[in-house]
């Protein structure tokens, strides 16, 4: 499917055209009936000479009715622009022109209505169409002279609508689903319904969605799929769709404006900085504005960096990314101010003078759609999930000056100054205090800063450093112990000829070592610590199997110190330390075996 709003001038012959096209009665209310007068949008559906479904929105042309007309242009694709023969250019016929242009919307065809009452006169009203379409987005759309009345040129438009939707960009089904919600209400039976035009995506039966709106942010499912009112399983884009929501929400606390997303797959944000497309200088603009994005009409808040730049505070977080246009109008006003687009959905905060300033020159530099290297270097580091759900375009290589680590992107520059100043830091406290165990994860990310934080790991080891027991250190298992180095080797020394015969309390004490100096030396591999301050070799273990082993099984205690040739002092703790590796296996109080 496929789906083209109409705009133009107030009875301009927009519903009449589609009446024609379809079939169909566009105008919902009576009272719209009633006056011939478009009040709210309308829809209407119809399946061309190609075998092409396309739907419409019809939206009201009156100036009073401006949001309604934005909320029915704001999703859609392609335009049908409506003018008068016999009227010709008109005060909303530079509306709607002025939003189509903000939106950023560049497929459609001119619609020369009502020729039936203009004879002869069409073609200089379409070189006026052509004047004030100049510098948009349909300055070269293709233009049709119609009469929905006799029918003149209804062939002619369906075929030139044939040729402009196939010239339309093929839509993503695969992309997270966005939906902005024009309609809600009750269907007896079946509860919630609500309706809006998708462009991106697929909704299925079953679908766990996420309502984002005025009131509520709210999980549902979808219980059940309609688009023109057929059944289905599942809709892709682009195409009208009501869904039938099961969410435990009335239709009243649902209203325009409010979206359903994909998960939490949208940044949802209240704060944009912005780029002029169109209109008015923002150094001229009011403070006060409404924005319109899809079916949203928002209050905001603007602060100008100048005349083509500025941070838009809305009134409500709304789903949002890079490159998505805005409609801007002055609090009150009946007219378009100007058109936006968005260059960044996470600005930065301004507190110090000439904060303004230096963020205009930064935004004149950045293109619409992001750019990776951009987005990478202002963070430092940052998740690619993170620049996918920003909508940051190219994302399918690594950019060049950034390195991937995992599901990261990091500036190059910035990832080698947090391994040479953390290989910095561990070096020289190594050398101010041999006995230390290193330094501290938390110092290290200290050191790093929050962006290097969650990247800790990689650094220590791109720094060719080790994370031993919660500690940053450097490599290998000896290293110089400073003022204790003297009394470790004394003690090693004393180990290699007997094992088993660790030194008492005051050997210990008598050579400077106390608990400190036997930690850091139990850290750098060079002694063991066993319980009741006993203090042997690393290797000591693997000796003390090899000597069990070759005793009778089970043996005991006793027979363990015996071959051992040791005390209780250090059979025991050592016993109970190959018991706890599961090299021994304790039977009882006084008896074990070789596991």
């Amino acid at each position: 499917m496929f789906v083209v709003a109409t705009a133009g001038h107030v009875d301009h012959g927009k519903s009449t055209l589609v009446r024609a096209l379809t079939g169909m009665e566009p105008d919902r209310w009576a009272e719209e009936r009633r006056r011939g007068l478009t009040i709210d949008l309308g829809f209407a559906w119809t399946r061309l000479a190609s075998g092409r479904d396309v739907a419409f929105v019809d939206v009201p042309g009156h100036e009073r009715f401006l949001g309604n007309m934005l909320a029915g242009l704001g999703p859609v694709p392609a335009v049908c622009f409506v003018v008068a023969a016999d009227e010709g250019w008109q005060a909303q016929s530079s509306d709607h022109r002025d939003a189509i242009a903000a939106l950023g919307i560049s497929r459609g065809i001119v619609v020369l209505t009502r020729s039936d009452r203009a004879p002869g006169g069409a073609d200089g009203v379409l070189a006026r169409v052509r004047a004030e379409l100049k510098d948009t987005g349909l300055q070269d759309a293709p233009a049709v002279i119609v009469s929905a009345v006799d029918g003149t040129g209804l062939d002619e438009l369906r075929g030139a609508m044939d040729a402009m939707l196939a010239s339309l960009p093929d839509p993503e089904p695969n992309a997270r689903v966005r939906l902005w919600i024009d309609r809600s209400f009750t269907i007896s039976g079946a509860g919630t319904v609500v309706t809006g035009t998708l462009t991106a995506g697929t909704l299925a039966q079953g679908d766990r969605l996420l309502l984002s709106g005025h009131d509520v942010a709210s999980p549902v499912s979808v219980r059940a799929l309609h688009s023109c009112n057929v059944a289905a399983g599942s809709v892709g884009p682009t195409s009208r769709v009501a869904v039938n929501l099961r969410s435990g929400l009335s239709a009243d606390a649902i209203h325009r404006g409010d979206v359903l997303v994909t998960g939490d797959s949208w940044p949802v944000v209240d704060t944009v900085d912005v780029r002029r497309t169109m209109g008015a200088s923002f150094a001229d603009a009011p403070g006060q504005v409404v924005v319109h994005i899809g079916t949203a009409a928002v209050p905001g808040r603007m602060r100008p960096f100048g005349p083509d730049h500025a941070r838009l505070t809305l009134d409500r977080r709304l789903p949002l990314e890079l490159g998505d246009r805005l409609v801007l109008r002055a609090t009150g006003s009946r007219s378009v101010l100007a058109g936006a687009q968005i260059l960044d959905v996470e600005p930065p905060a301004l507190d110090r003078r000439g904060d303004s300033g230096r963020r205009a020159g930064v935004l004149a530099a950045m293109p619409p759609g992001g750019n990776p290297l951009t987005e990478v270097v202002r963070r430092a580091a940052v998740r690619v999930e993170q620049l996918r759900r920003m909508g940051v375009a190219g994302l399918d290589r690594v950019p060049e000056g950034v390195r991937a680590v995992g599901e990261w992107w990091v500036h190059e520059p910035v990832f080698d100054a947090w391994r040479r100043r953390l290989r910095s830091a561990v070096e020289q406290l190594a050398e101010q205090d041999p006995l230390a165990a290193g330094l501290s994860r938390g110092a290290a990310r200290d050191l790093i800063g929050p962006a290097g934080g969650a990247l800790l790991e990689a650094v220590v080891r791109d720094a060719g450093l080790e994370n031993r027991a919660g500690f940053i250190a450097l490599p290998g298992q000896r290293r110089d112990l400073g003022a204790a180095e003297a009394g470790i080797g004394a003690v090693e020394d004393r180990l290699k000829i007997a094992p088993f015969a660790a030194p008492e309390a005051h050997d210990l004490n008598a050579l400077g070592l106390g608990t400190r100096e036997l930690a850091a030396a139990e850290r750098s591999g060079r002694l063991l610590r066993l319980g009741d301050g006993v203090v042997l070799l690393p290797r000591a273990p693997a000796l003390a199997m090899r000597e069990l082993a070759a005793l009778p099984q089970p043996f005991t205690t006793s027979e363990a110190r015996r071959a051992l040739d040791t005390t209780r002092r250090v059979a025991i703790p050592l016993l109970e330390y190959l018991d706890s590796r599961g090299w021994t296996r304790r039977l009882d109080a006084n008896r074990r075996t070789i596991a």
